[in-house]
């Protein structure tokens, strides 16, 4: 893979930043560690070879696994125990995760390992950097983490991949066998020694990372929400007074409220359209889906800053278990629990389900000819003759119900393994898995009140819309034709979908309205 990004990130003995984790995972960025950070991991590797060569029973160096901790391991199989584990453990079935994933999984892992507080050698180290710079990806597939003891299952397959076993995707994405990759990028397969195998997959890496690339995907649909809602309020002959700043902040202090009220508000600046109905108007209000915009939309937001939080808490953690401290002592410990992620990762997901609904209802509110304040039914050519929008708004409709389901919090779950021992999980891989889910159907969501209130403001003929609105309706009609005959409706809306996931229509808006958030 030919690095998009000319970054160089330098991995020190503390936390990283979501743009350090972003630009590795999607972007290519290198990887270094630092001279602290090497220092760091060969002083408490000197413990764990000692350790290692002694008779004090030490889990996951001198002991077996989960329910088998109270197996003393003979010197001369600890270094199989290690082999053994990582074989055991890369037990997922299903197809593989997306690389982005996986790479934001290595380089978590490898955070942490810098950090100096697993005790593995520097070499274990360095060949995560060597996978992440060379572009190897190991294939990890979709199920087997519980979210406790950390990702085990997408964690082993990593770590198997730098034994030189199991399967990886090369530079080019091309599927092939580990040892195949290794050998065309000069790499040498680690041989894992005492506690190393254990010390590669016991962290909350696979989830942390999809939390990190949910939090900025979703802040940036905020603004697309946004700005589709003040779209769909122009087209709707909506008005903008319930937006004006001493209507938020002094009366509510919610901040992600006032952010997006004032993103609607200077959005609908200078709008021919909101002028054209501010006398003789005899609406008393808009429908909740114009008018409460700002209140779910800044929800949506106050619960990303939330879950920022805790994300930037864990990127500062150093997850392992057994953990070896300062003063040489190894301590046992239950950091892996996925709690405090998989929360939030379920919370996200009610979030963002939500503003899909809200966004939906402004779709389906312009398309029905009742409730439009006179636009034809389905923004159709030819109405009867011409179905315009109207299946668009199901397949909305579709993906809003599937949102509902998979907003259906997974953290609330337990199943115990490793026969008891481990007794209660997280589940926050899967609340990470559903996530992405939910976040790819809401920018399709999006995307559809975007063709619906360009169309509808389209309707609005003699009338100037908003600069704003003028600039992204120019972006979106250089991939999506307008009004006109009933014609093959779904590769509009996929190119919809992509102008949202590129950032141009907030590249569009931003050209009018400077400082939207």
């Amino acid at each position: 893979m030919a690095p998009e990004s000319n970054r160089t990130v330098l991995l020190g003995t503390h936390g990283v930043t979501f743009a350090d984790v972003i630009d590795v995972a999607r972007y290519g960025a290198q990887v270094v560690l630092s001279d602290a950070a090497v220092s760091a991991i060969s002083k408490t590797r000197k413990y764990i070879d000692e350790y290692a060569a002694g008779g004090i029973p030490v889990y996951g160096v001198s002991t077996g696994f989960g329910a088998l901790a109270n197996r003393h391991i003979d010197v001369k199989d600890r270094t199989q125990l290690q082999k053994s584990l990582i074989r055991s453990h890369a037990a997922g079935v299903g197809p593989a995760v997306e690389k982005e994933v996986v790479r934001a999984l290595m380089f978590l892992r490898l955070r942490t390992m810098a950090s100096g507080r697993t005790g593995v050698r520097v070499e274990v180290a360095q060949i995560y950097a060597d996978f992440l710079n060379a572009g190897i990806t190991p294939r990890v597939p979709e199920f087997g983490s519980l979210g406790c003891s950390g990702d085990l299952a997408p964690l082993s397959h990593c770590a198997l991949a730098m034994m030189g076993e199991g399967e990886v995707h090369d530079a080019d994405g091309v599927l092939m066998p580990s040892i195949e990759a290794l050998n065309a990028a000069g790499i040498i397969p680690i041989e894992l020694e005492a506690k190393e195998g254990l010390a590669l997959i016991n962290g909350t890496d696979g989830m942390l990372g999809m939390l990190i690339m949910a939090c900025a995907d979703l802040a940036s649909l905020c603004t697309v929400a946004d700005i589709t809602a003040a779209m769909s309020i122009e087209g709707l002959l909506g008005t903008d007074r319930v937006f004006a700043p001493d209507l938020h902040a002094p009366l509510r202090p919610q901040v992600g409220q006032a952010v997006s009220a004032a993103n609607i508000f200077a959005l609908l600046q200078n709008s021919g359209i909101v002028a054209s109905h501010l006398e003789h108007d005899t609406k008393v209000q808009d429908a909740y889906s114009l008018r409460c915009a700002p209140q779910v939309n800044g929800a949506v937001r106050d619960t990303i800053d939330y879950a920022s939080t805790i994300a930037a808490r864990e990127l500062e953690s150093s997850i392992d278990n057994p953990v070896v401290m300062p003063d040489g002592r190894v301590e046992s410990n239950g950091n892996f629990h996925g709690a405090p992620v998989g929360y939030v990762l379920d919370f996200l997901a009610i979030a963002a389900a939500d503003l899909g609904s809200m966004s939906e209802r402004r779709t389906d509110r312009a398309l029905d000819h009742h409730r439009s304040a006179g636009l034809p039914p389905f923004l159709a050519h030819d109405p009867g003759v011409d179905s315009g929008l109207m299946i668009a708004q199901y397949t909305q409709a579709g993906l809003v119900s599937e949102n509902k389901r998979l907003a259906s919090p997974a953290s609330v779950d337990s199943i115990p393994s490793s026969a008891m021992q481990e007794d209660h999980v997280s589940m926050g891989w899967s609340a990470a898995r559903k996530l992405r889910k939910v976040v790819e159907n809401l920018a399709r969501i999006l995307a559809i009140e975007l063709v619906t209130a360009s169309r509808a403001i389209e309707f609005r003929t003699g009338l100037q819309p908003s600069p704003a609105a003028s600039s992204v309706i120019k972006a979106l009609r250089e991939v999506v034709p307008g009004v006109g005959p009933d014609r093959w409706l779904s590769p509009e809306l996929e190119a919809a979908v992509s102008l949202v996931q590129s950032g141009k229509v907030e590249s569009a808006a931003r050209a009018v309205v400077k400082n939207l958030s």
